[in-house]
């Protein structure tokens, strides 16, 4: 039943448009997705009563800006994850909001930029006595490339696995340069080389409700993969869905785990949470190697929330409503804004 609090509050809901002139060709899905996310939450925001509208973020940020301004919403959806095709510019898209005082659902622009910066948060993560792959980050082409294999190369800020290929994972020194060359010709930023860490896959939504609590467990089935192919989530695993790499590799939610590992998954969770300073939302990712030790890959703090991806599946596999889920987001940032 909508209530007269609803029917008087405007919410907007902010996304990043696709531009086909600034974003790579080759990186499309990931980047077109995000507006089908926006309506799928306009359709939830407003069967809850709400009066909503879609907010795009186009080429032209003054013209983002002034719309927002115009419009005068009592709480945006933030579900901005670049600015004119650029991951890096993510947070600055937060920090405009806190400048003019906007309410927003999500995690803070200290945290988003934190976050993308793969190498800082292994830091940090560490620093709360989690446990990360080793790695090392190269700058330069002439940067000193001896690391153990096998390893994994992928960009330090980029996210929704952009950068990461098949070929991603490397076995020796000449493969190792290949990768690290091409994430510093395509890229143009530094390359992260981890330690690939063989073994299974999961990851694990975090809800901020009352309190930072972790969902169902999901683990990354990998027993499908065509032979020879590493186990790992690239991109065309995450988003191209007629690749046999997408295929091969479904998630499963709840994982078919033991409470013991459950427990130490979901605890770990929540403390990589709460250590780079999320509120709201965020999906850890860990993988396990043979002996059952536990890494923390990353920690996602604007995970894909359409209702076909990882965090709603959890969302259900808790018996939360995904309206039910966007209620609570309201609340929290209408209470927000109510504290300023």
């Amino acid at each position: 039943m909508t209530t007269a609090k609803e029917k008087n509050t405007l919410v907007g809901i902010a996304y990043n448009a696709y531009d086909p002139l600034t974003a790579r060709k080759q990186e499309r899905a990931s980047e077109e997705s995000v507006e089908q996310t926006a309506k799928e939450v306009l359709t939830a925001v407003t069967e809850l009563g709400y009066t909503a509208f879609i907010l795009p973020l186009h080429k032209s940020f003054m013209s983002f800006l002034n719309r927002l301004k115009d419009l005068n919403a009592d709480a945006i959806i933030n579900l901005c994850e670049a600015f004119a095709g650029h991951p890096q510019l993510e947070a600055n898209v937060a920090a405009a909001y806190e400048l003019l005082g906007v309410a927003f659902t999500g995690n803070d622009s200290r945290t988003l930029a934190l976050c993308l910066n793969k190498f800082k948060t292994k830091a940090v993560l560490k620093s709360c006595g989690l446990t990360t792959a080793p790695a090392k980050l190269i700058d330069t082409p002439d940067g000193k490339l001896d690391f153990p294999f096998p390893a994994i190369v992928k960009p330090n800020t980029e996210d929704a696995s952009l950068g990461v290929s098949p070929e991603s994972v490397v076995t020796d020194a000449e493969g190792l340069a290949k990768q690290v060359q091409r994430i510093l010709d395509i890229y143009e930023q530094p390359a992260l080389v981890e330690a690939y860490i063989e073994g299974r896959e999961f990851n694990v939504a975090v809800f901020d409700d009352a309190k930072p609590e972790a969902l169902p467990v999901s683990e990354i089935d990998f027993s499908k993969m065509p032979e020879g192919q590493s186990h790992i989530l690239c991109y065309e695993a995450k988003w191209l869905t007629d690749d046999i790499l997408y295929t091969s590799t479904p998630p499963i939610c709840p994982a078919p785990i033991e409470d013991g590992l459950k427990a130490k998954l979901q605890e770990a969770a929540v403390k990589a949470f709460m250590a780079v300073g999320c509120r709201d939302y965020a999906r850890v990712d860990f993988r396990m190697d043979k002996k059952g030790k536990i890494f923390v890959l990353e920690v996602n703090p604007n995970p894909d929330i359409s209702l076909n991806a990882g965090y709603a599946r959890a969302l259900a596999a808790a018996g939360i409503e995904y309206k039910a889920f966007w209620q609570k987001l309201i609340d929290k940032t209408l209470a927000r804004k109510v504290k300023k």
